[in-house]
Formats: structure tokens, C-alpha cells, sequence
């Protein structure tokens, strides 16, 4: 058979053939030019990255008859003899296949004899993590300590399954995947060597579907080439790798974006005409999402976008689209995956998906709506029990007792202030006021305070540092303020009605806050409970029997009442 596909007729040949390796050519050419190479290597890395070329390459460079080169010469005896494989001293072995104890106990046999064509014996063992436990046993030693004239080279896309005696033994290069751009410069490359014409968005799309494989990429791209008529182009690409033009892409995107729901499943249906794999397209349609929320949140960085091309669609659709919106297609993108993997029919989950995601954001808005509804009647019952409050107030305070009636002329220096306290309404509270109240706003104090801290109100929480809950009822509490100026702050309406809703949300009731300095709430409070004396002393003289005979005998006037 005269043919030889590309992969094979373009295998690398020196290290500068090696592409997106960088980091791992120019270590083993310095080794080899300052003859510091090791007995034995671990090359790791993902299929298709070079790991095999790599090892041949370093096996002719160490054979080579101008050693020490940083580049085997491809042109001598032992050059060209471990190129076609004609030298036996450099040895090529599948472990996949000769994974027993027996062939490496072969191995270890004969490494001790002398090479017989080239100076350094090379063993080139490829999937080494297939062997068995039994065959790492007797590479051990061998693999510890060899003859001088032995190198040993593993290769292996697992390195997790070797076991860390053989890996220390080593030294370990791990193979990157091959970026997107070193991998279209070397199909170019060889397409130019092949005298092929070919569009370079085309290249880019087998590049995508090679997902940083070097030789998947000449795989796909010989088979683009026979599917196509001289000419590489877009179309020849996408049929091959089973992709999706990102015109396609964009229909779908714009579809969900306007809620479109006849419109996207309509460039679903064409996708699927065209014979294309659900499963391939849901994971390029993740990814675009993906490349689209990375681009929106670093536009600078377009090297990093996997499987899209930023034309002006695209960018619309980043800049339009909420970052909420595209973590929510993502995981509803990603959640219809995993359950295509378990069905016989994968079209129907990929329907469902789109369907849903025309209508998330309808769902979205019933929540939003349904959280305003719940915030209106908090504000309803929180109006509600105000009115209730004003109506007690004013028929509490015109009924007014003396004590009550003189406070005013003890808060002179309140409203000289510009502030003065409800006083009437405070010994309304005081009246009505319960421990149990009281207990259930102080307890909810520090809660108020760290809610106001998050609100970002730092002032208002400031504001309270000096404050304290001193009195309680079922509708109202007193809060008693160091500072005449800071009373007069905390009873500005926006800042009152803060602090009453957010009491409302901890306690679950309706609460007044009535502010009042610190001097003002100790004459009020004395005053309040000499009022409670005399009214207590009033009501003993009404029910003492003894002392309403007295008065009966010489009347009230000459009656005095000592304790």
C-alpha cells in the first residue's frame, strides 16, 4: 500500500518538529548538549501530544555519530536505522499488549549485554501503565540501577496507575495539550507541503474538534482532505468532525435570547437534518455559553475561548446577555447531558432543554413578582398596625393624666433642642408595658443591628450604638439615646421606618419606636411611678374600712394617714 496517511508521513523528526512542547525540547537539548540525559524518563500526557516522537527523537539524538547535538542529524547510519526501525538496539515496546511478568523479565535479561550497532541500548516502553503489578516488580531493580549503556523511556497517558517507586525512579515530563493555534500553524504546514489550498477557518474547526491533539488533528484534516474537492474548505471541516457552523450557533443563541421558542427548536431541526450528533452538538452548544461568559468577563483574553470565533453576533449576545442568564443555560445545558447519556433517544431531552430555557425567564419573573407581592403585604401589615397605633395615641392622650400633662415643661430642654419626646405616648407604654415584650425586642437587638451593618447603613447602625429598649407593650417601645441629637436622627422617618420594619421581619409583630434622651426618660419614669404611688396609696384608702369610719367619725379634714 503506497499511501500512508499524514500523521504517519509528518511524524516529527527533530524537536523542532515536536509543536507546543517548548518546555519539554529545550530541557532534553540542553541535557544532551551538556551530556547530562538520565538512565530513565516518564513521559505523561494526554493522546496524540508527542510523547512516542519525543522518545525517538531523544533515542536518535543520543546515538547520534555527531553527539552531542541538540538535534539528531536524520542523516546518519544510527539516525536513519532507529528512524525505520532497523536497529535493534532501540527497542519499541507496546505494554498493552506484552503487559506479563515474563517479557520483562526478558527485558531485564538482556539489558546487561552491549549494544551492538549504536552506543546507548533505548527502551521505548509505550502505555507502561498496563503493565501488571508483577512485571513493575521486576522493572524495579533494573529500572534503579541499569548499565551505563541502557535508557529506558516511558510513556503512558495515566501516570496516576504507575506506581510512585517506578515515578521517583524517573525523571517525569508531563506533555500539555496542544493549543489551538500551534496546531492550525502545523496544519498549514503540512497542507503546504501537500500544495492543498484550504480556508483557514476551516483549520481552526478541526483544530476545535481535536481538543489539542496533534495527530487527531492530521487524522481529521486527511480525511477532510479526501472528502473534499482540492480545496479544503468550511463546509468539508464540518462535515467531518460532525460540528456546527456557528451561523447555526447564532440562530439557536438568538432564539433563546428572544424567547423564541418556534424559532430555535426551527434551527434545531435543520441541525438534525443535516445529520448531526445531539450529543456533539450539545456539548459545542455548552461550550459557545462557556467561551460567551468568559468573554463577557474578560473580553481581553479571546485566546482562552475554546470553540468560537468573536464576529459581531457573538459579541452582542455577551454584552446583552445577563451573567445570571448564562450560568442558568449552562447547568440546565449540562443537567439535559447527563441524562442524554442514559436514553436511546437523545433528541427528545435536547428539545426539552431548549424549550425550558425559552421559558426561564418567565418562570424568573413569577418568582420576582411573587417576592414583591410578599414585600407589598409585609408593608400592608406593617401600614396597617400604624393606623391602629395613631388611634390609641390619640385617644390615649386625650386622656391625659396631671402627670402626664406636666411633662412638657420638663422636656424644655428637648425642644430647645429642636427635639421633643412623646411623652404622653411613652407613659402609655410604660402603662401597658410587659417583660415579655421588652425581652423579645432586646433579643432581637444584635440581629438589628447586623442587618443594618449588610443594608450597608453603618451610619444608622452607629447611630444605636448608645441606645437601649427600656420599655415595651404590645405595640410600641421606648428607646432611650445617651444623646438628645441622636434622638432627634433616629426619629427621622426613613430612618424610623427602617428600624420598625426590620423589628417587624425579627419579632414577627408591629412595633412603634419612640425615642427619647436619657435625662427626659428618668424624669418620665419618675414621674410615672410617683403617679403609680399616689394612685396605689388612693385606691389602699378607699379599701381600708378602718379609715373610712374615721372619717365618718370626725370627718376628712382632721384625718392624716401615716405608714
Amino acid at each position: 500500500m503506497a499511501y500512508q496517511a499524514l500523521y504517519r508521513v509528518f511524524r516529527p523528526q527533530k524537536f523542532s518538529d515536536v509543536v507546543g512542547q517548548e518546555h519539554i525540547t529545550k530541557t532534553l537539548q540542553n541535557a544532551l548538549l551538556q551530556q547530562k540525559f538520565s538512565h530513565a524518563y516518564l513521559f505523561s500526557g494526554p493522546r496524540g501530544t508527542g510523547k512516542t516522537s519525543a522518545a525517538k527523537i531523544l533515542a536518535k539524538a543520543v546515538n547520534c555519530e555527531h553527539a552531542p547535538v541538540a538535534e539528531p542529524c536524520n542523516e546518519c547510519a544510527a539516525c536513519k536505522g532507529i528512524t525505520d526501525g532497523s536497529i535493534s538496539d532501540c527497542l519499541e515496546i507496546d505494554a498493552a499488549s506484552n503487559n506479563g511478568v515474563d517479557e520483562i523479565r526478558d527485558i531485564r535479561d538482556k539489558v546487561k549485554y552491549a549494544p551492538s550497532a549504536v552506543k546507548y541500548k533505548v527502551y521505548i516502553i509505550d502505555e507502561v501503565h498496563m503493565l501488571s503489578i508483577g512485571a513493575f516488580n521486576a522493572l524495579l531493580k533494573t529500572l534503579e540501577e541499569p548499565p551505563k549503556h541502557v535508557i529506558f523511556i516511558l510513556a503512558t497517558t495515566e501516570p496516576h496507575k504507575i506506581p510512585l517507586t517506578i515515578i521517583s525512579r524517573c525523571q517525569r515530563f508531563d506533555f500539555k495539550r496542544i493549543t489551538g493555534e500551534s496546531i492550525v500553524g502545523r496544519l498549514a504546514t503540512v497542507l503546504e507541503a501537500q500544495g492543498i489550498e484550504s480556508d483557514p477557518q476551516a483549520l481552526s474547526i478541526i483544530a476545535r474538534a481535536a481538543e489539542g491533539g496533534m495527530r487527531d488533528a492530521l487524522s481529521l484534516m486527511d480525511q477532510a482532505i479526501s472528502f473534499s474537492e482540492g480545496s479544503l474548505t468550511v463546509q468539508d471541516a464540518l462535515a467531518i468532525t460532525g460540528s456546527v457552523s456557528q451561523t447555526f450557533m447564532t440562530d439557536m443563541v438568538k432564539g433563546l435570547y428572544e424567547k423564541n421558542v418556534a424559532m430555535a427548536l426551527d434551527s434545531l431541526h435543520q441541525i438534525f437534518q443535516s445529520g448531526k450528533d445531539p450529543a456533539r452538538f450539545l456539548e459545542d452548544f455548552i461550550f459557545y455559553y462557556r467561551d460567551m461568559l468568559l468573554y463577557k468577563t474578560a473580553p481581553n483574553l479571546e485566546q482562552i475561548l475554546d470553540r468560537v470565533q468573536v464576529d459581531d453576533a457573538f459579541q452582542h449576545f455577551a454584552q446583552e446577555m445577563p451573567v445570571e442568564a448564562i450560568y442558568e443555560t449552562i447547568d440546565i445545558l449540562n443537567k439535559s447531558q447527563q441524562e442524554m447519556k442514559w436514553t436511546n433517544h437523545p433528541r427528545i431531552f435536547l428539545e426539552v432543554a431548549i424549550v425550558k430555557l425559552c421559558q426561564t425567564e418567565g418562570s424568573t419573573q413569577e418568582a420576582a413578582n411573587q417576592d414583591q407581592v410578599n414585600l407589598l403585604q409585609k408593608k400592608i401589615t406593617l401600614l396597617e398596625n400604624k393606623v391602629k397605633e395613631l388611634a390609641s395615641r390619640s385617644s390615649g392622650e386625650g386622656a391625659k393624666s396631671p402627670q402626664s400633662a406636666k411633662g412638657p415643661a420638663r422636656t424644655s430642654g428637648g425642644a430647645r433642642s429642636g427635639f421633643k419626646p412623646a411623652t404622653g405616648r411613652i407613659q402609655e407604654v410604660l402603662k401597658q408595658a410587659t417583660r415579655s415584650d421588652l425581652d423579645s425586642i432586646k433579643g432581637s437587638w444584635a440581629q438589628l443591628l447586623d442587618t443594618l451593618r449588610k443594608q450597608s447603613k453603618v451610619s444608622h447602625a452607629a447611630l444605636l450604638t448608645d441606645s437601649e429598649p427600656v420599655a415595651a407593650s404590645n405595640g410600641a417601645f421606648v428607646l432611650k439615646f445617651k444623646y438628645e441629637i441622636h434622638c432627634k436622627m433616629a426619629s427621622d422617618e426613613p430612618v424610623k421606618q427602617n428600624l420598625e420594619q426590620i423589628i417587624l421581619e425579627l419579632t414577627g409583630k408591629s412595633f412603634e419606636m419612640l425615642a427619647v434622651p436619657e435625662q427626659e426618660w428618668l424624669h418620665i419614669r419618675e414621674g410615672f411611678i410617683r403617679g403609680q404611688k399616689s394612685e396605689d396609696e388612693g385606691n389602699k384608702e378607699e379599701d381600708d374600712p378602718f379609715i373610712q369610719e374615721a372619717k365618718k367619725l370626725v370627718g376628712p379634714d382632721l384625718i392624716e394617714i401615716k405608714e
